[in-house]
């Protein structure tokens, strides 16, 4: 019950509203027979009820949950919670009148939004309990999140969420934006034609195919965390070149499957890329000879050691161009010493009295260089540009020569802020190998 009186039933002896603790009678029913405490105590009988009967003491001033919380507490949390709303435990506090506000958001939380099976025997949830800790894929918690991020309009933030604002749950700028155009110029009267009638029917109906594309396009973004782009970027590096490519291949097939059938299917060709790996190596291992994994490590060790020693002896090309500059060869030797003795070489800019050419660029390790092939790797090791920018410049080349139809040198120069020489030689690179034409 209630801590209203007035819905409760009246005691069957003086018609007086209940109140806890009351009395019940075991015995007489189906429908329940009540007594207020006065009654009980003088005896009190009625048709078949005698006061022998067995009875017992109704009262809702026990804990359920924790110590310190009773039944009705409980009963009126979750009210004051439905009646004020989820967060403004101020007035949840204010209609309870015996809690803090403290202290109804603290036992909420706890005992209703992250543990929720901790309550199951309140909640007859134990079946359900038992089911999940039969299958695979356990509940997860609700946790409580921070207020969502607000972006100001045209920040980087902003940007990067693609104009989404969380708050509203809705774009800067929707998907078929324009889509209420057709619609705000139609008005229904009452001498239009039939045929008048059911074209603006057909029109309100394909505003209504339009909505719910659109709805259906923000779902996709939802469900599978496609809002923070830059994000999701990051989280794909994670992935091998290899199955990378195969993500983006796939990434078209999230909107038939659902984000955890996706993910599954990535994350089984990355096992399935790993073995494949793993089975490489050990096939490796046994085309040597190797038997052990005792063995395997002493291999893994001297070819290690072997393309250390292959790398250092490829240094030589480093200092050809500078082979007549005493002071740069001065400077390669010290670089090479370091090596020798396992020291990090401290990087000096080589300084030549004549104007000489920049030693090719080493693109190992540098982000982006497995996306390049062959002739694109020579290009940015000549040009000295990492892998990253050129893939960026040649993005934005393609992109205007696709939208203008060609391409001048001049619109290249102004597109790419670098150096016009370097802009020069992109240009022709493209222009060579048929990824733009000139205009």
């Amino acid at each position: 019950f209630k801590n209203d009186p007035f819905d409760k039933p009246p005691c069957r002896g003086c018609s007086s509203y209940l109140v806890e603790p009351y009395i019940k009678c075991v015995e007489c029913g189906p429908s329940p027979f009540l007594l207020c405490l006065q009654c009980f105590t003088r005896g009190y009988e009625y048709k078949k009820h005698q006061s022998d009967h067995k009875y017992e003491i109704m009262t809702s001033d026990f804990p359920v949950l924790e110590p310190g919380w009773t039944a009705q507490e409980e009963m009126a949390l979750l009210e004051a919670v439905m009646d004020c709303g989820f967060g403004n435990w101020q007035d949840v506090a204010y209609q309870m009148r015996t809690k803090t506000k403290e202290e109804c958001e603290g036992h909420y939380m706890k005992n209703f939004i992250n543990n929720p099976l901790f309550s199951s025997t309140l909640l007859n949830l134990r079946q359900m309990e038992d089911h999940l800790s039969r299958t695979a894929d356990t509940a997860i918690p609700f946790k409580p999140t921070d207020d969502p991020p607000r972006p100001s309009f045209d920040s980087q933030l902003s940007r990067d969420m693609a104009g989404y604002m969380p708050a509203r749950a809705d774009f800067m700028e929707e998907f078929d934006n324009y889509a209420e155009w057709d619609l705000k110029d139609i008005d229904f009267v009452d001498d239009d034609s039939d045929i008048l009638h059911a074209l603006k029917v057909a029109v309100v109906d394909i505003y209504h195919s339009r909505l719910k594309e659109r709805q259906r396009r923000k779902k996709i973004i939802r469900d599978h965390g496609l809002i923070n782009l830059r994000k999701f970027q990051i989280l794909e590096r994670r992935y091998p070149k290899e199955v990378q490519d195969l993500y983006d291949v796939m990434r078209r097939f999230a909107r038939v499957v659902g984000p955890i059938e996706h993910d599954k299917f990535i994350e089984s060709h990355t096992l399935e890329f790993e073995l494949r790996r793993e089975i490489r190596r050990l096939q490796e291992y046994r085309r040597e000879g190797i038997q052990s994994f005792c063995g395997a490590k002493v291999y893994e060790r001297v070819k290690r050691m072997r393309e250390d020693e292959r790398r250092k002896r490829n240094m030589l090309c480093d200092i050809l161009q500078y082979i007549h500059d005493s002071r740069a060869c001065q400077q390669w030797l010290h670089k090479q010493a370091a090596i020798d003795a396992g020291i990090t070489p401290v990087v000096t800019t080589i300084t030549t009295s004549g104007r000489r050419s920049a030693p090719p660029l080493n693109l190992t390790g540098l982000p982006g260089t497995e996306k390049l092939n062959e002739r694109e790797k020579e290009l940015c090791q000549v040009v000295r540009l990492v892998p990253g920018a050129y893939l960026e410049y040649k993005q934005a080349l393609l992109n205007e020569c696709r939208r203008q139809g060609g391409l001048r040198l001049a619109q290249a120069r102004s597109l790419i802020k670098i150096d016009v020489n370097k802009t020069r030689k992109i240009y022709d690179f493209l222009i060579k190998e048929g990824y733009i034409n000139k205009a």
